[in-house]
């Protein structure tokens, strides 16, 4: 390995390494506490190792907000294509966002379940084009369910409502199963299969 492949892959590696241990301690401390001091005391390195990768704390966040949801698009888009019948495709599609979001519970808290501060549309709309992974996930449900309404499979309500009503539902057992490990569950997948059945079932006309 020569001299240059080495300082890329040392970078790389300094640069999971604070993208792994921000996304734990941003878990644990919340957005406001989330300070580039008590990432840097964490990984044993200064602040200023950390600025030569990301310039503030907001740029860290958003990084690791879309690495993980660049790893669920990455499970949705092997969905993609595979069902021509576009009901299968929402039932498999919010499968698999549960699926994802329990198998990596810190990136789904940080990313769906953490308190952020408020931002303007402009903000938004700026941030959706610095980070497209996150609305490249939600327009794969939303294009779903827009077919099963254009072919009268699901009612005629408006796409975006019924895309965020379902949306809500699969981010509300995903977060209880999270959150409340130890509750009395039924059997998982049980309960997870039943919960998008009886909502796929409400959308019927």
């Amino acid at each position: 390995m020569g001299v240059r492949e080495r300082k890329i892959r040392e970078k790389e590696s300094m640069r999971r390494k604070i993208l792994d241990a921000a996304r734990g301690l941003f878990v644990q401390e919340g957005y406001e506490h989330f300070t580039m001091r008590t990432l840097a005391d964490r990984i044993e390195y200064t602040p200023t190792t950390i600025y030569l990768y990301f310039k503030d704390k907001d740029e860290l966040i958003g990084e690791v907000c879309e690495e993980s949801f660049r790893g669920l698009l990455k499970q949705l888009e092997r969905i993609k294509g595979k069902y021509e019948d576009p009901v299968e495709a929402v039932r498999t599609g919010c499968r698999a966002y549960v699926d994802f979001g329990l198998a990596h519970s810190n990136h789904y808290k940080m990313s769906f379940m953490s308190a952020m501060p408020a931002v303007t549309s402009e903000e938004v709309e700026r941030l959706n084009r610095k980070y497209p992974a996150g609305m490249a996930a939600y327009n794969f449900l939303r294009t779903a369910v827009e077919t099963c309404i254009e072919q009268g499979r699901f009612r005629k309500v408006e796409v975006d409502a019924a895309t965020q009503a379902i949306w809500a539902a699969i981010h509300g057992i995903t977060s209880l199963l999270i959150v409340k490990a130890a509750f009395n569950w039924v059997k998982r997948d049980r309960l997870i299969d039943l919960l998008i059945d009886t909502m796929i079932q409400g959308m019927k006309p």
